[in-house]
């Protein structure tokens, strides 16, 4: 949230996108609400389950004044990464998105685990167990490593200047 709002400042209402097919909405939804409540965001929340649901919350976000989009996580919302890129791109939302491939797809950043890392981690797991490990005896692993992915061509569509700090901090950079 503070890696859009430092893209878009002035951005007095921000739009945040989930899906309730996704079993971790909830908990997304209430960190997000956190999170933009302790930077004093305004945020509003639409739940989508269809391509119609999609179309219709991008355009109540541009009616309710969202000046920014927020996507959350989930199998749903990533399968529909290309569709809601081109209906932010058509209502010129700047979007943050919870993976990469909606960045190279035309999303303006993401912020997310890396899948990458989180691959080689299961492989970690995987070579324990064939080596005779229990499953149950072993920890729980989060991720840890994350990566801040920008597309300057969407950036420059959208009018958006973006700042040098975060070129400086972002893993990759889309041109």
């Amino acid at each position: 949230m503070e890696l859009l709002r430092q893209l878009v400042p002035k951005a007095a209402k921000i739009g945040l996108l989930v899906s309730s097919r996704n079993a971790g909405t909830r908990e997304e939804q209430r960190n997000v609400q956190a999170a933009a409540l302790a930077i004093g965001q305004q945020l509003i929340v639409l739940d989508v389950s269809n391509d119609q649901d999609i179309e219709t919350a991008l355009a109540t976000l541009v009616e309710r004044g969202a000046s920014a989009l927020f996507v959350g996580s989930g199998v749903y919302l990533y399968s529909k990464r290309e569709r809601i890129v081109a209906m932010a791109a058509r209502h010129s939302l700047p979007a943050m998105f919870a993976q990469r491939e909606s960045v190279v797809a035309g999303g303006l950043m993401s912020y997310a685990a890396s899948i990458t890392d989180a691959y080689r981690q299961a492989g970690l797991y995987a070579g324990r167990i064939l080596k005779g490990e229990k499953p149950a005896d072993l920890p729980v692993m989060r991720s840890t490593k994350f990566e801040f992915v920008i597309n300057l061509k969407t950036a420059k569509a959208l009018g958006l200047d973006v700042p040098q700090n975060l070129l400086v901090a972002a893993d990759e950079v889309i041109e």
